[in-house]
């Protein structure tokens, strides 16, 4: 029976949701408080410059190929997909490593780092790649309903996988601090520091070496728009400008969202908004999750970002670029141990307009700089000029050049925004960490406890943060709408 649903926001989880329930016949509108659709995946256009406002990696090609496959389309309908040779560069304070789009090219880079490093390198990517296959083929694809979901001849045979970290792993099998850092750094994408991050998750190793870095041509916002044009050409509705204000409640069932001051009544409500605050749009009997609960959770990291016009072409830069040139350990405990400012922080860039020319104007490059830092921190203009300042000299002395002095524009985008323009809780920027004890059915659920026809999606809960699991999490939780109301 075709069901009104009313969908709040329009970023990656959100617009897969609204794929896969228009699919199955319902009638879909999605509401979006901001002038364009994509959540955190907007875009930012400045005198021919183009930048991703936020993800800029893509990974997992084969998540991105089966969203578009389930309805009868190919990611080369909407957008040319193209491996980045090479994948990226890690600049160290006295070295540079540079990731091949291929295992023996990495394997090679490995063995002028540390002799004999290669073989220990191809089990563990083996390894990874074992564990990718059965989160991506049978762990993910679970609602977060049980903890027998876990329960397989796969993982009940591998569980030393979920108990040791990727960092006991790593450094049992590799002592250069380089490699150690080069094979850890992947599961910050996952929010978590690697000493408290399951072995199990090494999957994201293999999504690195084994299946490479991929770049849309145009930005990783032409995923956005191709699947917003596949939502609409589905029946989705989509209403930008449109703030939802309240969710309203009757007889514990949601009946209607209050938008712009106007209610919409609907027969389900799904928000893809930061779950902290879609249960925020709630009356506080109907919440599920207290301000303590969400106080005690171990937070993906926030981010102070950089969008930066140069007038001439970088030198000695790849695509993407890791600047790991001071202490990743210290960097990670100031932002997961104890939140501050740091230090000598870490950053990583990305120059888009290296490998496509369609980014930036002829003879310039369009520069990405990002500095993880903790959520909830002290967010003022001073602050972000200081650190601006901080790692640009750095980037001038690891790559020998002068680039200040071509800088034709900076914009930066911090705590402050995250908060203003998401809503996002402390303004994480990347979700809920994916430690040992917020996995699966740890994280919050997808369906409310509290208030029939309310459901969530995102990465805040299953099964995480990232663009391919958002795509997973709209699909997770059509279907359980899907189970649960028609």
């Amino acid at each position: 029976m075709s069901k009104i649903v009313s969908i709040i926001g329009s970023g990656f989880s959100a617009l897969s949701a609204a794929c896969y329930l228009a699919k199955a016949g319902h009638t879909v509108s999605i509401f979006e408080k901001n002038s364009t659709v994509g959540g955190r995946a907007r875009q930012y256009k400045k005198d021919g410059f183009t930048f991703d406002i936020g993800p800029s990696w893509y990974w997992m090609p084969d998540i991105f190929d089966k969203f578009f496959n389930d309805f009868g389309k190919s990611t080369s309908d909407y957008y040319q997909l193209d491996k980045l040779s090479p994948a990226y560069k890690i600049f160290f304070s006295d070295d540079v490593i540079t990731i091949g789009d291929h295992m023996n090219k990495i394997c090679d880079e490995f063995e002028r780092i540390e002799s004999g490093s290669s073989k220990p390198l191809r089990k563990f990517i083996a390894t990874a790649q074992e564990n990718y296959d059965i989160a991506i083929n049978k762990v993910v694809l679970k609602p977060g309903l049980s903890p027998f979901e876990l329960v397989t001849k796969e993982t009940i045979t591998r569980l030393d996988r979920f108990y040791k970290t990727i960092s006991k792993e790593v450094r049992k099998n590799f002592k250069n601090p380089k490699l150690i850092s080069t094979l850890e750094f992947p599961v910050l994408f996952l929010g978590a520091k690697p000493n408290q991050t399951p072995s199990f998750y090494s999957f994201m190793n293999f999504a690195d070496f084994g299946l490479g870095t991929w770049h849309p041509k145009g930005g990783m916002y032409e995923i956005v728009k191709a699947m917003k044009s596949l939502a609409e050409s589905l029946g989705v509705t989509i209403h930008t400008n449109s703030n939802v204000e309240k969710i309203n409640v009757n007889n514990k069932r949601a009946k209607s969202i209050t938008v712009n001051g106007t209610i919409i009544s609907s027969d389900i409500i799904l928000s893809g908004a930061d779950y902290h605050h879609s249960e925020t749009l709630l009356d506080k009997n109907y919440r599920q999750y207290s301000e303590s609960y969400w106080e005690s959770r171990t937070f993906a990291p926030s981010s102070l970002l950089f969008y930066v016009g140069f007038n001439q072409k970088i030198k000695h830069v790849e695509h993407h670029n890791l600047f790991f040139d001071t202490d990743f350990e210290n960097h990670a405990e100031e932002i997961y141990d104890d939140p501050k400012w740091p230090k000598n922080p870490l950053f990583y860039v990305n120059f888009p307009s290296v490998t496509d020319a369609s980014m930036a104007p002829e003879n310039c490059e369009t520069g990405f700089f990002l500095i993880p830092i903790a959520p909830g921190l002290e967010d003022t203009s001073e602050l972000r000029q200081q650190y601006f300042d901080l790692i640009i000299n750095r980037f001038e002395q690891r790559t020998e050049q002068n680039v200040k002095a071509h800088i034709l524009f900076k914009e930066s985008y911090c705590v402050n925004d995250f908060i203003e323009d998401y809503n996002s809780y402390k303004g994480n920027a990347y979700g809920m960490a994916n430690t040992l004890m917020q996995t699966a059915f740890l994280r919050p659920k997808l369906k409310s406890k509290k208030v029939n026809g309310l459901y969530f999606t995102g990465q805040l809960t299953v099964p995480g943060p990232g663009v391919p699991p958002a795509l997973i999490s709209g699909k997770l939780v059509a279907e359980l709408i899907q189970k649960n109301e028609v």
